[in-house]
């Protein structure tokens, strides 16, 4: 076998794994978030000052943030639960000690102190959770697209073949349901002119997105790189349904109310699955038969979209919740109940519908597949909104709030509305925010140079780790060059 279907069988034929292991990986994340917080005001209050050294600061994010989820996915997958345990009693313990250290200087018990902190305010002008949940989404993503090609990354996490729960699976949901929670929509944008020059505007909008799904196309081919034709089709890649689900989308949020989309989630995800079950679709879709027309050869990828399109619907019903102003704590812990609850009733419905109706599948973007995805969405929303939560209190009993991707308790200074926007400007999250798109363009590139320079299939453990961490370093570096020096490459 040539190199590129060697590469191309390693990736083929998986069938996931559970739904509960993937439900493990949501914790990871926030609880890194929370220690990278907890760190810098520990060090604040030992030192009484903060690094303000560019390089510093990068190393601390790309230590603390891109490190674990990097270690995580490949040589500690197997005792993942243990570091999350681990993790979660270190910062339990140092919120205890700020807690402690706070009642030596103050009266009252610790029912008062919570009282007192759930009817307390908070900045309302963000919702920094849903900023960490897209950028943890890209993160994660760039991470799997080259981790996969290695022997240290588990099967099992890869995409399945036809049926079946891989993280690499969620991550691809999770990428539209991350673009819809904050689209112009979801945040109450109203229309600027008439409703069909905004529809021309969207669809030109996506000219970047259409334009790097032909470059890829053209890269792949020229190349000879190795492709799973299985995932989209013989000449579709991802770019190509981002753009497709943004321009249907807004079309569709012309036509329904924006507070329906929900419902035109459930109708369109609905229909499509009731087209599958009751025509020759899903054979079409799953045959591994000649790929002759255009449509057969990209059937996945074209048919897929449409599933991808419900998920982004219901992405911005999601972000029309969560972009209400809310001004007390109180306001959002009710609203991470929610999330868990609506996680919670998804989860038990995506049990009837794989028991009853048909397994997840991401070749298809079945019904399972929608539902899976907003359920786990949701899950992972409430697990980060919980660690801001967390970092807030710890934030409010240290009288000390300069940590950046975080609530803060309200009327600060303007004097440390300076320094905030300061670490702003030297926050790895914040930079990966600013060019989300770029990031995924350079992981893509990245990713393409490392499978040519490295026989990733013949990598022992510790190099391909070194490797991944490497890449991921590169990655991190280009992108906070970029946002320090105040530089936002947009191409519309």
């Amino acid at each position: 076998m040539a190199e590129a279907e060697v590469k191309v069988a390693f990736v083929s034929n998986l069938n996931g794994t559970t739904v509960v292991e993937v439900s493990l990986g949501s914790f990871l994340a926030p609880l890194c978030l929370l220690s990278r917080g907890l760190f810098l005001v520990v060090f604040h209050l030992c030192r009484g000052v903060l690094p303000l050294a560019k390089g510093a600061h990068l190393l601390l994010d790309f230590t603390m943030l891109i490190m674990p989820l990097v270690l995580s996915c490949t040589v500690l997958s197997d005792i993942l639960h243990w570091v999350i345990i681990g993790l979660a009693v270190a910062d339990l313990f140092v919120l205890f000690l700020l807690y402690r250290n706070k009642k030596t200087s103050s009266h009252g018990s610790i029912l008062s102190s919570l009282d007192s902190f759930v009817h307390s305010h908070v900045e309302s002008n963000l919702v920094p959770f849903v900023t960490a949940f897209r950028v943890l989404v890209n993160v994660k993503t760039a991470i799997s697209i080259l981790a996969v090609d290695f022997s240290v990354f588990p099967r099992r996490y890869a995409k399945t073949e036809t049926y079946g729960t891989g993280v690499m699976d969620f991550g691809v949901g999770a990428y539209v349901m991350a673009n819809a929670l904050v689209c112009p929509e979801a945040r109450g944008k109203k229309i600027q002119g008439s409703k069909f020059s905004h529809l021309v505007k969207q669809l030109l909008s996506v000219w970047p997105l259409i334009l790097l799904g032909l470059v890829r196309l053209a890269s792949v081919k020229s190349t000879g790189y190795h492709e799973h034709v299985t995932e989209y089709g013989v000449h579709w890649n991802f770019f190509f349904t981002l753009a497709i689900v943004r321009v249907v989308a807004s079309a569709l949020l012309i036509i329904f109310p924006i507070n329906s989309s929900w419902l035109v989630a459930l109708l369109i995800s609905g229909v499509y699955q009731v087209v599958l079950e009751t025509t020759d679709l899903k054979s079409f879709i799953t045959q591994n038969g000649e790929r002759n027309s255009f449509l057969e050869a990209n059937r996945e990828g074209i048919f897929s979209v449409v599933g991808y399109i419900a998920i982004y619907m219901a992405g911005v019903q999601v972000g029309l919740y969560l972009m209400r102003t809310r001004t007390l704590v109180k306001d959002w812990i009710r609203v991470v109940r929610n999330l868990l609850l609506g996680s919670f009733g998804l989860w038990l419905i995506l049990h009837v519908c794989q028991t009853y109706i048909e397994p997840v599948s991401r070749r298809m973007a079945n019904l399972s597949f929608c539902i899976w995805t907003v359920a786990q969405s949701l899950f992972f929303l409430s697990c980060l909104s919980i660690g801001d939560i967390a970092l807030l209190f710890a934030k409010v009993v240290s009288n000390f709030s300069l940590v950046s991707t975080s609530w803060n308790p309200s009327g600060s200074s303007q004097t440390e509305g300076k320094l905030r926007k300061k670490m702003d400007t030297l926050c790895l999250v914040q930079s990966v925010n600013r060019n989300q798109l770029l990031f995924f363009l350079l992981a893509n590139l990245m990713t393409g140079l490392t499978n040519i320079l490295v026989d990733t299939l013949k990598s022992n453990n510790f190099f391909a780790v070194c490797v991944l961490l490497l890449y991921m370093f590169a990655n991190s570096l280009a992108i906070f060059i970029l946002h320090i020096k105040n530089i936002t490459i947009k191409f519309w």
